[in-house]
């Protein structure tokens, strides 16, 4: 299994620990979280595949993972959407920030979650491994639904969306 990079508040590293041993025992570690719009405006969700290790079946950004040692942040997310999605487009950071958040399966999440915005028009190739489902979204349906059926979509999507759709 992969390591993750352990860190501060302040995102110095600190050390780095097997990623399920770090959710385990809620240590806080470094992440981002790509969020992808289309020229139109919509957004591009996941549903992150039923067999993930925590929120599976839950609607979420493009992509979300956690850099290797050693791996830029933003090289890290590049890596990630094509892994997860099959498409790449120019990203920027817009922010980060900390949260945590206990799973029923004893796992926490505790990161510290860079924000990375991109555009692109181009028809993602999911992998199945990853992902069940995806669509594009306006983002007044969708906050609409987050809204009525917040238990849908993952803690950390639910955190950033307000700052990126004003980014956006």
């Amino acid at each position: 299994m992969d390591d993750v990079i352990l860190v501060d508040e302040h995102d110095t590293q600190i050390g780095t620990m097997e990623k399920l041993a770090a959710h385990a025992q809620g240590r806080l570690h470094r992440a981002f979280s790509v969020f992808i719009f289309h020229s139109d405006g919509r957004m591009l969700l996941q549903r992150r595949a039923a067999g993930k290790y925590h929120s599976g079946g839950l609607w979420s950004n493009a992509c979300c993972s956690h850099p290797r040692p050693g791996e830029p942040v933003e090289a890290a997310a590049h890596r990630r959407l094509r892994e997860e999605m099959g498409i790449d487009c120019d990203l920027r950071e817009t922010h980060a920030f900390i949260y945590r958040a206990p799973f029923p399966n004893g796992l926490i999440e505790h990161e510290y979650d860079h924000v990375f915005v991109g555009r692109s028009d181009d028809l993602p190739a999911p992998n199945p491994e990853e992902v069940d489902d995806w669509v594009w979204m306006d983002i007044p349906e969708l906050r609409r639904d987050m809204k009525e059926h917040p238990e849908d979509y993952t803690y950390w999507f639910k955190v950033a969306f307000d700052r990126v759709t004003q980014k956006a």
